[in-house]
């Protein structure tokens, strides 16, 4: 079985997004799980900087970072020195690896973009070991909070919500990561949220200047146009919207995730 198709792509834009994530801002809720010695599997290890800090922590031990494809896994080889760190292909849906394989299962933005999130958390707990946890982050689109109300937004996030669903992918997943892991057979969960807020010039910039170039020049730009679920005229308002929002001084946006800690 594959992954839905990663709506994301692996264009500049997105990587210079992606390439600001930590533990501290993106998984913060795991950190008292974490200590040296613990074995990881990081799943969607996307740019490797969530990976590498993982890695860091958990020292001496093995993290193993998985990637979909060869060409994603070069990505995050390239953004990770961490000695510790082994690199493999492999299908969240069919987890090639022994039951009971390691301490700590992590993905970060994964199960929004994957086929059947359900079976991949099965798997997930299938390979974590008795005692171990299992931590899911996902993003929550309809949970975006923003200001000033910018008509062009609203736009932007219809039309990536139907992007998101058209390549089998569920943009809402934060809300729903609770019932999938009752689904998955979990029966000791912690649920949590969380958020990203930018809000000063800088953080402005790199949130809504990642996004005006995102809708006009990345994988998104190509599905949208080719599957008509806009227009160039709109490709240009969404990016003008962007801009917009960035310039001005008010400018706030809360970015929700939803999060589970899965107790095996």
């Amino acid at each position: 079985m594959s992954s839905a198709k990663y709506t994301h792509g692996h264009a500049e834009s997105v990587l210079r997004s992606h390439r600001t994530r930590t533990v501290r801002n993106s998984a913060a809720y795991l950190m008292p799980h974490l200590r040296p010695g613990a074995e990881l599997l990081d799943i969607g290890s996307g740019p490797g900087t969530i990976t590498a800090d993982l890695a860091r922590r958990v020292a001496p031990a093995r993290l193993t970072a998985v990637e979909v494809s060869d060409a994603a896994l070069e990505v995050t080889r390239a953004g990770v020195q961490e000695g510790n760190v082994s690199f493999v292909v492999a299908d969240v849906h069919e987890l090639h690896f022994a039951d009971d394989s390691f301490d700590i299962v992590h993905a970060h933005q994964v199960l929004q973009h994957v086929a059947d999130p359900v079976r991949a958390l099965r798997e997930m707990i299938r390979v974590c070991r008795p005692g171990g946890v299992v931590a899911v982050r996902d993003a929550d689109y309809s949970g975006f909070v923003w200001y000033p109300q910018i008509p062009a937004l609203d736009r932007w996030l219809d039309v990536y919500r139907a992007a998101a669903r058209a390549n089998q992918g569920e943009p809402d997943a934060g809300r729903r990561l609770l019932a999938w892991a009752r689904e998955a057979g979990a029966a000791k969960v912690t649920a949590s949220s969380s958020t990203w807020c930018h809000a000063d010039p800088e953080a402005r910039e790199g949130w809504g200047g990642m996004w005006a170039d995102r809708i006009a020049n990345s994988a998104i730009t190509e599905q949208v146009l080719g599957s008509g679920l806009a227009t160039p005229d709109d490709i240009t308002e969404i990016a003008a919207g962007w801009r917009e929002w960035v310039a001005a001084p008010d400018g706030w946006i809360s970015i929700l995730h939803g999060e589970v800690l899965i107790h095996v």
